[in-house]
């Protein structure tokens, strides 16, 4: 069975400085993959490569069979590829909800639209209670609630999440991560970005360390949880 994700020796660079190095990685439907590693790994520019964002210099990227390289940034997110990004980039003086309708620009269906809005309220009921409010007023935890809601607003074939604990309380980081497992329970096939290795691996069929622009080491989230040196390196184990 073909993968939904398929990244082969991808190589991305700014200017002549080269910050991925040729990685080649699969996420199947259903799955969470991992992509750990310390700042300037790589990670990052590896999503905004997938999102469309920044252009490769080399390798191949297919999503549900079809080649990336060449489509533009808005059309990967009408064939389903959705980008929840580093630094969550909501519009703050936007309501919560006009927030959320924003994720849906490509769609015309009203009725799942509202339906996926009330979605994202049980998924984040505090969004809910403060629907009509300025989204610059929320919280930081709050905040990734909404980028993670809009991204889902675009009814993603893969929702990539890039850092989405980063900032955050460690009580607001247990929430954001219980609701990405939530959504791993309903099938939402996942690529996460996440500094908190622990946290990633527990919740990752697969993942991925990545050096200075290589991946390193790769394995299920159990085995690369239970590495000798992933503990030393990512968790601060000795």
């Amino acid at each position: 069975m073909t993968a939904l994700l398929e990244v082969e020796d991808l190589r991305v660079a700014y200017g002549k400085i080269e910050a991925v190095k040729g990685i080649s990685f699969t996420v199947d439907a259903g799955e969470v993959v991992t992509l750990i590693g310390t700042n300037g790994a790589g990670k990052t520019t590896t999503l905004r490569t997938l999102s469309g964002l920044l252009r490769p210099v080399g390798g191949q990227i297919r999503f549900d069979g079809r080649s990336l390289k060449k489509v533009p940034a808005h059309q990967i997110v009408s064939l389903g590829l959705a980008h929840s990004p580093e630094g969550r980039h909501i519009f703050p003086r936007m309501t919560i909800e006009d927030n959320l309708r924003l994720g849906a620009f490509l769609r015309n269906d009203k009725a799942g639209i509202e339906q996926d809005i009330q979605r994202a309220y049980d998924l984040f009921p505090i969004l809910g209670e403060r629907r009509k409010q300025a989204a610059g007023t929320l919280s930081g935890g709050e905040q990734q609630m909404l980028a993670m809601g809009r991204a889902l607003m675009s009814r993603p074939k893969l929702l990539m999440l890039d850092e989405p604990s980063m900032g955050l309380s460690p009580i607001m980081m247990q929430k954001i991560m219980s609701t990405i497992a939530e959504l791993k329970s309903q099938g939402t096939t996942i690529l996460l970005v996440e500094q908190n290795a622990q946290a990633a691996l527990s919740l990752a069929d697969h993942g991925h360390v990545m050096e200075v622009g290589n991946i390193v080491l790769s394995g299920s989230g159990q085995d690369l949880l239970h590495d000798e040196s992933v503990r030393k390196a990512y968790l601060g184990e000795d």
